[in-house]
Order: structure tokens, then C-alpha cells, then sequence
């Protein structure tokens, strides 16, 4: 069984990755078929290779600091407030994670503070709705 600790630490070592830019460790934290909701684009992405190369495209030079994260006691979800930093501008945003059986992330959504239209240039990887 998936306890709160092995969540807190699986979204940390993706948070990790994602900041240092390490595609093969943040990928590892992935389940094959993971899904991606970004509510404020209307964008969603099916799977890790989608979802690892949307990252690794991703423009422009952010930074995220985890400022909280919050697991249930059944191991299956966890909810983390973070920090981004793009340039001198910072933002904060909220993430909801579900997880599959082996302690994999399987469904992420993000929520940022305000609706965008996405940049140009991914519209390879992502369904709008």
C-alpha cells in the first residue's frame, strides 16, 4: 500500500525533476497513461511521452518552489500549492494529484491563478476543450 509519505515524496521527486529540467526522473514518476487537465487553456494530454515532451517544450525559463503539499490518508491523492517563478513575476497555483495502484502519478490538474490562451506551438501535444 501507497502510504501519505510515498506520495509526499513521489510529488516532490517530480517537482524536483521538473525544475531541474531532469525529463528521465520526472517521467519515472509517471504512469504510462497519465492525464494531464489545465482547466485555464482548456488543454488536456493523454500519455507520458505527450505529457514528458509538453514539459520539455514548455517555453521560457520558470522555476517552481512546493510550498505545500497535502495527502490523503488512502494513499491515492494529494493536493500541492507551489510557486512559479517566470522571470521577476511570480505565481502562485494549485495541483491536484491522483495516483495508480504502483504509487504513480495517473491524473494531474493544475489550476493557475487566471484563464490564458496557451502559447502558440503545442498544439501537437494537447486536446482543447
Amino acid at each position: 500500500m501507497t502510504t501519505t509519505a510515498d506520495l509526499r515524496t513521489a510529488v516532490k521527486t517530480y517537482w524536483t525533476a521538473a525544475d531541474n529540467r531532469d525529463w528521465g526522473t520526472f517521467a519515472t514518476t509517471l504512469a504510462d497513461e497519465v492525464l494531464y487537465d489545465l482547466p485555464q487553456t482548456r488543454e488536456r494530454i493523454r500519455g507520458k511521452e505527450r505529457y514528458v515532451r509538453f514539459n520539455r517544450e514548455y517555453p521560457g525559463d520558470r522555476h517552481v518552489r512546493v510550498e505545500r503539499v497535502v495527502a490523503d490518508q488512502e494513499g491515492r491523492q494529494v493536493a500541492v500549492r507551489t510557486l512559479f517563478t517566470v522571470g521577476p513575476q511570480e505565481l502562485h497555483a494549485i495541483h491536484f494529484f491522483t495516483f495508480d495502484a504502483e504509487g504513480r502519478i495517473s491524473e494531474i490538474t493544475d489550476f493557475r491563478p487566471e484563464p490564458y490562451e496557451p502559447p502558440a506551438g503545442r498544439e501537437h501535444l494537447v486536446e482543447r476543450y
